[in-house]
Protein backbone atom coordinates (compact mmCIF):
# COMPACT_ATOMS: atom_id res chain seq x y z
CA UNK A 1 0.00 0.00 0.00
CA UNK A 2 1.13 3.45 -0.83
CA UNK A 3 0.13 6.40 1.60
CA UNK A 4 1.67 9.69 0.34
CA UNK A 5 -0.73 12.12 1.01
CA UNK A 6 -2.49 13.81 -1.84
CA UNK A 7 -4.34 16.76 -3.07
CA UNK A 8 -6.31 17.60 -6.03
CA UNK A 9 -6.95 21.61 -7.00
CA UNK A 10 -10.15 21.31 -9.70
CA UNK A 11 -11.72 24.56 -10.89
CA UNK A 12 -15.11 25.07 -11.69
CA UNK A 13 -13.92 26.38 -15.48
CA UNK A 14 -10.99 27.71 -17.56
CA UNK A 15 -9.74 30.34 -16.38
CA UNK A 16 -10.50 30.02 -12.52
CA UNK A 17 -7.19 31.19 -11.55
CA UNK A 18 -6.44 27.11 -9.99
CA UNK A 19 -2.83 27.20 -11.94
CA UNK A 20 -1.90 30.29 -10.38
CA UNK A 21 -3.24 28.98 -7.30
CA UNK A 22 -1.47 25.83 -7.17
CA UNK A 23 1.83 27.49 -8.06
CA UNK A 24 1.31 29.56 -5.24
CA UNK A 25 0.41 26.84 -2.63
CA UNK A 26 3.33 24.54 -3.89
CA UNK A 27 5.87 26.90 -2.83
CA UNK A 28 4.34 27.74 0.40
CA UNK A 29 4.47 24.17 1.05
CA UNK A 30 8.17 23.87 -0.38
CA UNK A 31 8.48 26.56 2.11
CA UNK A 32 7.58 24.47 5.10
CA UNK A 33 10.42 21.87 4.10
CA UNK A 34 8.17 19.64 2.45
CA UNK A 35 9.30 17.44 -0.30
CA UNK A 36 6.17 18.09 -2.79
CA UNK A 37 5.59 15.85 -5.64
CA UNK A 38 3.47 17.95 -8.63
CA UNK A 39 1.00 16.51 -10.91
CA UNK A 40 -0.47 17.67 -13.81
CA UNK A 41 -4.35 16.18 -15.35
CA UNK A 42 -4.15 16.38 -19.01
CA UNK A 43 -0.71 16.91 -21.35
CA UNK A 44 0.13 20.25 -21.19
CA UNK A 45 3.67 21.19 -20.91
CA UNK A 46 3.74 24.78 -19.84
CA UNK A 47 1.92 24.41 -16.05
CA UNK A 48 4.30 21.29 -15.56
CA UNK A 49 7.73 23.19 -15.96
CA UNK A 50 6.18 25.56 -13.59
CA UNK A 51 5.60 22.72 -10.75
CA UNK A 52 9.06 20.87 -11.69
CA UNK A 53 10.95 24.62 -11.11
CA UNK A 54 9.30 25.68 -7.99
CA UNK A 55 9.47 22.18 -6.11
CA UNK A 56 13.31 20.62 -7.74
CA UNK A 57 10.89 17.61 -8.35
CA UNK A 58 9.51 16.78 -12.02
CA UNK A 59 6.07 17.12 -12.35
CA UNK A 60 4.57 14.03 -14.04
CA UNK A 61 0.88 14.17 -16.06
CA UNK A 62 -1.90 12.22 -15.87
CA UNK A 63 -4.65 11.55 -18.80
CA UNK A 64 -7.32 9.72 -18.49
CA UNK A 65 -7.80 9.55 -22.31
CA UNK A 66 -4.23 8.98 -23.02
CA UNK A 67 -3.35 6.31 -20.28
CA UNK A 68 -5.15 3.18 -18.67
CA UNK A 69 -6.45 3.31 -15.02
CA UNK A 70 -2.67 1.11 -14.25
CA UNK A 71 -1.02 3.28 -15.50
CA UNK A 72 -2.05 7.00 -14.35
CA UNK A 73 -1.83 4.81 -10.62
CA UNK A 74 2.03 3.77 -11.53
CA UNK A 75 2.75 7.18 -12.86
CA UNK A 76 1.10 8.99 -9.42
CA UNK A 77 3.21 5.86 -7.16
CA UNK A 78 7.02 5.99 -8.68
CA UNK A 79 6.80 9.72 -8.49
CA UNK A 80 5.47 10.35 -5.17
CA UNK A 81 8.20 7.75 -3.63
CA UNK A 82 10.43 10.11 -0.99
CA UNK A 83 7.60 13.20 -1.39
CA UNK A 84 5.84 14.53 1.90
CA UNK A 85 2.75 15.37 -0.03
CA UNK A 86 1.40 15.15 -3.82
CA UNK A 87 -0.55 17.95 -4.87
CA UNK A 88 -2.25 17.42 -8.57
CA UNK A 89 -3.61 20.60 -10.57
CA UNK A 90 -6.60 19.64 -12.25
CA UNK A 91 -7.39 20.76 -15.81
CA UNK A 92 -10.31 23.28 -17.25
CA UNK A 93 -13.19 22.48 -15.44
CA UNK A 94 -13.65 19.69 -12.88
CA UNK A 95 -16.03 17.29 -15.33
CA UNK A 96 -14.67 18.38 -18.81
CA UNK A 97 -13.56 15.72 -20.51
CA UNK A 98 -13.34 14.02 -23.86
CA UNK A 99 -16.48 11.81 -23.54
CA UNK A 100 -17.90 11.30 -20.82
CA UNK A 101 -15.91 11.05 -17.79
CA UNK A 102 -12.85 10.10 -20.06
CA UNK A 103 -9.89 12.53 -19.54
CA UNK A 104 -11.35 14.70 -16.84
CA UNK A 105 -10.21 15.68 -13.83
CA UNK A 106 -12.74 13.99 -12.00
CA UNK A 107 -11.85 10.61 -13.37
CA UNK A 108 -8.27 11.47 -12.09
CA UNK A 109 -9.83 12.04 -8.92
CA UNK A 110 -11.77 9.08 -8.81
CA UNK A 111 -8.48 7.14 -10.06
CA UNK A 112 -6.30 8.24 -7.00
CA UNK A 113 -9.27 8.68 -4.81
CA UNK A 114 -7.72 11.99 -3.71
CA UNK A 115 -9.63 14.30 -1.87
CA UNK A 116 -10.15 17.73 -3.96
CA UNK A 117 -10.33 21.80 -3.07
CA UNK A 118 -12.48 23.47 -5.41
CA UNK A 119 -11.57 26.33 -6.87
CA UNK A 120 -14.38 28.98 -7.73
CA UNK A 121 -14.63 32.39 -9.94
CA UNK A 122 -16.21 34.05 -7.23
CA UNK A 123 -16.43 36.95 -9.18
CA UNK A 124 -19.99 38.75 -9.05
CA UNK A 125 -21.48 35.56 -7.13
CA UNK A 126 -21.82 35.00 -3.18
CA UNK A 127 -25.61 33.00 -2.73
CA UNK A 128 -25.29 31.74 -6.46
CA UNK A 129 -21.64 30.45 -5.20
CA UNK A 130 -23.40 27.96 -2.74
CA UNK A 131 -25.67 27.01 -5.61
CA UNK A 132 -22.21 26.09 -8.19
CA UNK A 133 -20.59 24.16 -5.22
CA UNK A 134 -23.80 21.91 -4.22
CA UNK A 135 -24.39 21.19 -8.03
CA UNK A 136 -20.45 19.98 -8.40
CA UNK A 137 -20.92 17.87 -5.49
CA UNK A 138 -24.24 16.56 -6.33
CA UNK A 139 -22.84 15.61 -10.01
CA UNK A 140 -20.75 13.06 -9.36
CA UNK A 141 -21.08 12.00 -5.61
CA UNK A 142 -18.07 9.72 -5.95
CA UNK A 143 -15.83 12.52 -6.65
CA UNK A 144 -14.63 13.60 -3.05
CA UNK A 145 -14.85 17.59 -2.71
CA UNK A 146 -13.80 17.95 0.32
CA UNK A 147 -12.50 22.06 0.56
CA UNK A 148 -13.18 25.18 -1.72
CA UNK A 149 -11.06 28.02 -2.09
CA UNK A 150 -13.53 30.91 -3.08
CA UNK A 151 -10.76 33.33 -5.52
CA UNK A 152 -11.35 36.96 -7.63
CA UNK A 153 -13.20 37.86 -4.36
CA UNK A 154 -13.78 41.79 -4.32
CA UNK A 155 -14.35 42.55 -0.15
CA UNK A 156 -14.32 41.07 2.83
CA UNK A 157 -17.91 41.17 2.86
CA UNK A 158 -18.53 39.34 -0.56
CA UNK A 159 -16.03 36.29 0.99
CA UNK A 160 -18.20 36.45 4.06
CA UNK A 161 -21.30 36.01 2.96
CA UNK A 162 -20.08 33.39 0.07
CA UNK A 163 -18.46 31.54 2.78
CA UNK A 164 -21.15 31.22 4.91
CA UNK A 165 -23.73 30.37 2.11
CA UNK A 166 -21.26 27.32 1.16
CA UNK A 167 -20.76 26.04 4.39
CA UNK A 168 -24.57 25.89 5.10
CA UNK A 169 -26.08 24.46 1.91
CA UNK A 170 -23.66 22.36 1.15
CA UNK A 171 -21.56 21.16 3.82
CA UNK A 172 -18.56 21.22 2.64
CA UNK A 173 -15.24 24.29 4.28
CA UNK A 174 -14.00 27.04 2.44
CA UNK A 175 -10.51 26.91 2.76
CA UNK A 176 -9.24 29.81 1.67
CA UNK A 177 -10.28 33.35 0.23
CA UNK A 178 -7.93 34.84 -2.85
CA UNK A 179 -9.12 38.55 -3.63
CA UNK A 180 -8.93 40.11 -6.53
CA UNK A 181 -4.91 41.27 -7.40
CA UNK A 182 -3.32 42.03 -10.53
CA UNK A 183 -0.36 39.93 -8.96
CA UNK A 184 -1.67 36.89 -9.64
CA UNK A 185 -1.58 36.70 -13.56
CA UNK A 186 1.18 35.26 -15.07
CA UNK A 187 2.68 36.04 -18.50
CA UNK A 188 0.32 34.54 -21.13
CA UNK A 189 0.76 34.32 -24.93
CA UNK A 190 -0.77 32.41 -28.09
CA UNK A 191 -0.61 28.70 -26.62
CA UNK A 192 -1.23 29.72 -22.44
CA UNK A 193 2.02 30.69 -19.76
CA UNK A 194 4.91 31.53 -21.01
CA UNK A 195 7.45 28.64 -20.03
CA UNK A 196 9.63 28.45 -17.40
CA UNK A 197 13.24 28.82 -19.47
CA UNK A 198 11.62 31.86 -21.12
CA UNK A 199 10.37 33.47 -18.52
CA UNK A 200 13.90 33.51 -16.19
CA UNK A 201 15.63 35.05 -19.25
CA UNK A 202 13.49 37.22 -21.18
CA UNK A 203 10.71 38.55 -18.66
CA UNK A 204 12.12 41.07 -16.02
CA UNK A 205 10.86 40.54 -12.59
CA UNK A 206 9.52 36.86 -13.30
CA UNK A 207 11.18 35.42 -10.57
CA UNK A 208 9.37 38.22 -7.76
CA UNK A 209 6.22 37.77 -9.80
CA UNK A 210 6.05 34.54 -8.22
CA UNK A 211 7.04 35.11 -4.79
CA UNK A 212 4.78 37.90 -4.53
CA UNK A 213 1.82 35.24 -5.73
CA UNK A 214 3.38 32.43 -2.79
CA UNK A 215 2.85 35.52 -0.67
CA UNK A 216 -0.69 36.00 -1.08
CA UNK A 217 -1.64 32.11 -1.06
CA UNK A 218 -0.38 31.73 1.95
CA UNK A 219 -2.16 34.24 3.33
CA UNK A 220 -5.35 33.67 2.16
CA UNK A 221 -5.37 29.94 2.29
CA UNK A 222 -5.73 27.55 5.25
CA UNK A 223 -2.39 25.42 4.92
CA UNK A 224 -2.91 23.64 7.64
CA UNK A 225 -5.93 22.65 7.27
CA UNK A 226 -5.34 21.70 3.28
CA UNK A 227 -2.46 19.54 4.77
CA UNK A 228 -4.72 17.53 7.14
CA UNK A 229 -7.18 17.23 4.48
CA UNK A 230 -4.27 15.63 2.33
CA UNK A 231 -3.19 13.24 4.72
CA UNK A 232 -6.94 12.08 5.06
CA UNK A 233 -6.89 10.71 1.66
CA UNK A 234 -6.88 6.32 1.99
CA UNK A 235 -4.12 4.39 1.17
CA UNK A 236 -3.71 3.34 -2.59
CA UNK A 237 -2.79 -0.39 -3.48
CA UNK A 238 0.55 -0.74 -5.05
CA UNK A 239 0.02 -0.65 -8.70
CA UNK A 240 2.22 -4.20 -10.59
CA UNK A 241 5.29 -2.68 -11.99
CA UNK A 242 5.06 -2.06 -15.99
CA UNK A 243 6.40 1.27 -17.26
CA UNK A 244 9.52 1.42 -14.61
CA UNK A 245 10.95 -1.99 -15.60
CA UNK A 246 14.64 -1.08 -15.47
CA UNK A 247 16.28 -3.32 -18.73
CA UNK A 248 19.57 -2.81 -20.87
CA UNK A 249 18.54 -3.09 -24.13
CA UNK A 250 19.54 0.77 -24.85
CA UNK A 251 23.32 0.23 -23.11
CA UNK A 252 25.76 1.86 -25.06
CA UNK A 253 23.17 4.63 -26.62
CA UNK A 254 23.36 8.42 -26.33
CA UNK A 255 20.58 9.98 -27.13
CA UNK A 256 21.13 13.90 -28.42
CA UNK A 257 18.20 15.79 -26.61
CA UNK A 258 17.29 19.34 -27.49
CA UNK A 259 16.61 21.30 -24.32
CA UNK A 260 17.11 25.60 -24.18
CA UNK A 261 15.12 28.17 -24.32
CA UNK A 262 13.06 27.21 -27.95
CA UNK A 263 12.87 23.53 -27.28
CA UNK A 264 11.52 22.35 -24.02
CA UNK A 265 7.91 20.64 -23.94
CA UNK A 266 9.33 17.18 -22.77
CA UNK A 267 7.01 14.47 -20.36
CA UNK A 268 9.98 13.61 -17.78
CA UNK A 269 8.61 10.07 -18.25
CA UNK A 270 9.63 9.67 -21.57
CA UNK A 271 12.74 10.99 -21.20
CA UNK A 272 13.42 8.69 -18.02
CA UNK A 273 12.23 5.15 -20.07
CA UNK A 274 15.21 6.08 -21.99
CA UNK A 275 17.40 6.45 -19.01
CA UNK A 276 15.54 3.03 -17.42
CA UNK A 277 16.70 1.31 -20.96
CA UNK A 278 20.38 2.22 -19.82
CA UNK A 279 20.14 4.38 -23.26
CA UNK A 280 22.16 8.28 -22.04
CA UNK A 281 20.26 10.98 -22.43
CA UNK A 282 22.66 13.71 -24.01
CA UNK A 283 21.08 17.25 -23.81
CA UNK A 284 22.28 20.44 -26.27
CA UNK A 285 21.33 23.41 -27.56
CA UNK A 286 19.95 24.17 -30.71
CA UNK A 287 20.48 28.18 -29.89
CA UNK A 288 23.75 27.79 -28.69
CA UNK A 289 26.29 24.80 -29.38
CA UNK A 290 27.99 25.09 -32.03
CA UNK A 291 27.49 21.12 -33.29
CA UNK A 292 25.91 17.72 -31.97
CA UNK A 293 27.52 15.83 -29.19
CA UNK A 294 28.50 12.88 -30.27
CA UNK A 295 25.57 10.66 -30.22
CA UNK A 296 23.51 7.87 -32.04
CA UNK A 297 20.02 9.51 -32.37
CA UNK A 298 18.27 12.79 -32.05
CA UNK A 299 15.26 14.19 -30.04
CA UNK A 300 14.34 17.21 -31.05
CA UNK A 301 10.86 17.94 -29.09
CA UNK A 302 8.20 21.45 -28.73
CA UNK A 303 8.76 24.54 -27.94
CA UNK A 304 8.16 28.04 -28.96
CA UNK A 305 11.30 27.91 -32.11
CA UNK A 306 9.52 31.09 -33.55
CA UNK A 307 10.29 32.80 -30.74
CA UNK A 308 13.58 32.34 -31.32
CA UNK A 309 13.72 31.67 -34.89
CA UNK A 310 16.56 34.53 -35.51
CA UNK A 311 18.93 33.02 -33.43
CA UNK A 312 17.93 29.41 -34.54
CA UNK A 313 18.57 30.28 -38.27
CA UNK A 314 21.98 32.47 -37.16
CA UNK A 315 23.68 29.48 -35.54
CA UNK A 316 24.32 27.90 -39.12
CA UNK A 317 26.75 25.57 -37.88
CA UNK A 318 24.45 23.76 -35.45
CA UNK A 319 21.74 23.70 -38.52
CA UNK A 320 25.05 22.36 -40.66
CA UNK A 321 25.45 19.59 -37.87
CA UNK A 322 21.78 17.78 -37.92
CA UNK A 323 21.97 18.17 -41.98
CA UNK A 324 25.10 15.93 -42.01
CA UNK A 325 23.74 13.81 -39.29
CA UNK A 326 20.79 13.07 -41.73
CA UNK A 327 22.64 12.20 -44.43
CA UNK A 328 24.83 10.10 -42.31
CA UNK A 329 21.62 8.09 -41.49
CA UNK A 330 21.05 8.87 -37.65
CA UNK A 331 17.59 8.15 -36.06
CA UNK A 332 16.26 11.90 -35.74
CA UNK A 333 12.71 12.31 -34.43
CA UNK A 334 10.64 15.23 -34.34
CA UNK A 335 7.81 16.89 -32.58
CA UNK A 336 5.97 20.06 -33.14
CA UNK A 337 8.29 22.58 -32.52
CA UNK A 338 10.89 20.13 -33.52
CA UNK A 339 9.09 19.99 -36.66
CA UNK A 340 9.01 23.69 -37.55
CA UNK A 341 12.88 23.53 -37.14
CA UNK A 342 13.23 21.18 -38.98
CA UNK A 343 11.72 22.98 -41.97
CA UNK A 344 13.15 25.15 -44.53
CA UNK A 345 11.92 28.27 -42.87
CA UNK A 346 9.92 29.69 -40.23
CA UNK A 347 7.74 33.23 -40.95
CA UNK A 348 6.24 34.65 -37.94
CA UNK A 349 5.04 38.40 -37.28
CA UNK A 350 6.83 39.62 -40.41
CA UNK A 351 9.79 37.92 -40.05
CA UNK A 352 11.18 34.84 -42.00
CA UNK A 353 14.00 33.01 -40.90
CA UNK A 354 16.11 30.00 -42.48
CA UNK A 355 15.81 26.41 -40.69
CA UNK A 356 17.69 23.20 -40.93
CA UNK A 357 16.26 22.04 -44.36
CA UNK A 358 15.51 18.86 -43.98
CA UNK A 359 11.73 18.70 -44.29
CA UNK A 360 9.96 20.85 -47.31
CA UNK A 361 8.01 22.93 -46.22
CA UNK A 362 7.86 26.21 -43.98
CA UNK A 363 5.97 27.55 -41.09
CA UNK A 364 3.95 30.47 -40.81
CA UNK A 365 1.22 31.00 -37.78
CA UNK A 366 -2.06 29.26 -38.22
CA UNK A 367 -5.48 31.05 -38.30
CA UNK A 368 -6.71 28.74 -34.97
CA UNK A 369 -5.08 27.37 -32.32
CA UNK A 370 -5.26 23.35 -32.24
CA UNK A 371 -5.31 21.73 -29.25
CA UNK A 372 -6.80 17.97 -29.58
CA UNK A 373 -6.14 14.40 -28.83
CA UNK A 374 -4.78 12.42 -31.97
CA UNK A 375 -5.05 8.43 -32.90
CA UNK A 376 -4.32 6.59 -35.84
CA UNK A 377 -2.11 4.17 -37.19
CA UNK A 378 1.71 4.23 -38.31
CA UNK A 379 1.17 4.13 -42.27
CA UNK A 380 4.98 2.44 -43.39
CA UNK A 381 7.53 1.00 -41.22
CA UNK A 382 9.64 4.21 -39.52
CA UNK A 383 11.32 4.87 -36.24
CA UNK A 384 8.63 4.66 -34.26
CA UNK A 385 7.75 0.91 -35.17
CA UNK A 386 5.95 -1.26 -38.26
CA UNK A 387 3.50 -0.29 -40.53
CA UNK A 388 -0.33 -0.67 -38.84
CA UNK A 389 0.96 -0.15 -35.03
CA UNK A 390 -2.02 2.12 -33.53
CA UNK A 391 -0.71 5.52 -32.54
CA UNK A 392 -2.08 7.41 -29.72
CA UNK A 393 -1.05 10.85 -28.63
CA UNK A 394 -2.19 14.97 -28.54
CA UNK A 395 -1.55 17.84 -31.13
CA UNK A 396 -1.10 21.49 -29.09
CA UNK A 397 0.49 24.33 -31.75
CA UNK A 398 -0.68 27.35 -33.57
CA UNK A 399 0.93 27.08 -36.72
CA UNK A 400 0.98 25.35 -40.13
CA UNK A 401 3.28 23.81 -42.50
CA UNK A 402 3.07 24.81 -45.66
CA UNK A 403 4.95 21.66 -48.01
CA UNK A 404 6.49 22.91 -50.95
CA UNK A 405 5.03 22.30 -54.27
CA UNK A 406 7.72 20.18 -55.35
CA UNK A 407 7.01 18.10 -51.77
CA UNK A 408 3.40 17.00 -52.70
CA UNK A 409 4.58 13.58 -52.93
CA UNK A 410 6.02 13.72 -49.83
CA UNK A 411 6.14 10.38 -47.40
CA UNK A 412 3.80 10.44 -44.49
CA UNK A 413 4.60 7.41 -41.81
CA UNK A 414 1.07 8.80 -39.37
CA UNK A 415 -2.42 8.56 -40.74
CA UNK A 416 -4.87 10.24 -38.19
CA UNK A 417 -8.78 8.73 -37.81
CA UNK A 418 -8.69 11.85 -35.27
CA UNK A 419 -6.56 14.76 -35.06
CA UNK A 420 -5.33 17.66 -37.82
CA UNK A 421 -1.35 16.66 -38.64
CA UNK A 422 0.51 18.73 -41.24
CA UNK A 423 -2.41 18.18 -43.73
CA UNK A 424 -5.32 16.28 -44.92
CA UNK A 425 -5.11 13.75 -41.57
CA UNK A 426 -1.36 13.00 -42.51
CA UNK A 427 1.20 13.50 -39.85
CA UNK A 428 4.89 12.72 -39.55
CA UNK A 429 7.61 13.63 -42.77
CA UNK A 430 9.32 10.58 -42.96
CA UNK A 431 12.50 10.25 -45.05
CA UNK A 432 15.26 7.26 -44.06
CA UNK A 433 15.75 7.82 -40.28
CA UNK A 434 13.92 11.27 -39.50
CA UNK A 435 10.21 11.52 -38.54
CA UNK A 436 9.05 14.85 -37.92
CA UNK A 437 5.77 15.37 -36.92
CA UNK A 438 3.22 17.81 -34.94
CA UNK A 439 1.88 15.07 -32.93
CA UNK A 440 3.35 14.47 -29.56
CA UNK A 441 3.12 11.20 -28.08
CA UNK A 442 3.59 9.72 -24.58
CA UNK A 443 5.68 6.81 -23.39
CA UNK A 444 2.40 5.71 -20.74
CA UNK A 445 0.48 5.43 -23.60
CA UNK A 446 2.53 5.00 -26.98
CA UNK A 447 3.74 1.99 -25.76
CA UNK A 448 6.41 1.80 -28.62
CA UNK A 449 8.48 5.06 -27.35
CA UNK A 450 11.21 4.65 -26.31
CA UNK A 451 12.22 0.77 -27.10
CA UNK A 452 12.11 1.54 -31.26
CA UNK A 453 13.46 4.32 -31.29
CA UNK A 454 16.30 3.25 -29.29
CA UNK A 455 16.45 -0.27 -31.73
CA UNK A 456 16.90 2.43 -34.84
CA UNK A 457 19.70 4.08 -32.89
CA UNK A 458 21.34 0.59 -32.50
CA UNK A 459 20.71 -0.80 -35.99
CA UNK A 460 22.34 2.22 -37.35
CA UNK A 461 24.98 2.56 -34.69
CA UNK A 462 25.92 -1.33 -35.96
CA UNK A 463 25.43 -0.84 -39.65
Amino acid sequence: MTSCPRILLAGDRSSSGKTTIVAGLLSALCRRNLSVQPFKVAMDYIDPSYHTWITGRHCRNLDGYLMSEQAVSEIHSHAAVGADISVIEGVRGLYEGYEGDLGSTAQIAKVLQVPVIFVVDARSITRSAAALVKGYMDFDPQVNIRGVILNKVGSERHASKARREIERYCGVEVVGVISRNESMHLAMRHLGLVPVLEGKTRHEGFGERLETIRSIVEEGLDIDRILEIAREAAPLSEPRPDLYCRTEYGRGIRVGVAVDEAFNFYYRDNLEQMELSGAEVVPFSPVHDSSLPQVDGVYIGGGYPELYSRELSQNRSLRNSLVRAHEDGLPIYAECGGLMYLGREIEWDGERHDMVGLVAGRTRRGKVRIVSYVHGRLAEDCILGPRGTPYLGHEFHHSELLMDQEAEEARFAIRLERGTGIKGGWDGVSENNLLASYSHIHSASFRGFPARFIEACKARKSS
